[in-house]
């Protein structure tokens, strides 16, 4: 099962140390882990996804809410959330995948952020089937190089009429 987590930490020095040994002290590997400030610039959100069993990730969640310097976690499959990722895509062009590569790129509402005489670099964001999906239609046409961010994730708010 895919688990994914915010967590508020206060901003410093090892605290990203700390919160990765507790998944990998349990034999889990984190699947994606983003990291930065918050609007508060003592606080910063983890947002991490990890591949494991629910019940083992929901006592990692219990040992994450008794550290010190974690504030708040929240698991994001239990409630709505927004969550997206951001990939830059380096592609090998010439004249004849040149078109196709914009084509592409154009349909999936990237853009092009670099470029030379022989590549093209895009940048897409979006969840990770929309990454998934560029990035399966651009490999026949070469890629380069791959980066990619792993998922920023926020809870929704509640709508009211």
């Amino acid at each position: 099962m895919r688990i994914r987590l915010s967590v508020l930490v206060n901003n410093e020095f090892g605290v990203l140390a700390r919160v990765a040994n507790l998944f990998a002290a349990r034999g889990y590997n984190i699947a994606s882990l983003n990291v930065a400030p918050t609007q508060d610039e003592g606080i910063s959100r983890m947002t991490i996804v990890v591949e494991g069993e629910k019940e083992i990730v929901e006592q990692i969640e219990k040992q994450l809410n008794r550290m010190v310097n974690c504030l708040k976690v929240i698991n994001l499959n239990d409630q709505p959330s927004v969550e997206r990722e951001l990939a830059l895509i380096k592609m090998h062009t010439n004249d004849a995948s040149r078109a196709e590569v914009l084509r592409i790129t154009d349909i999936f509402r990237g853009s092009i952020v670099d470029l030379s005489a022989d590549s093209y670099t895009i940048a897409i964001s979006g969840d990770a089937g929309k990454i998934n999906a560029i990035i399966s239609l651009l490999k026949p046409l070469g890629i380069k190089e791959i980066a990619r961010t792993g998922i920023v994730a926020l809870t929704r708010e509640l709508k009211t009429n």
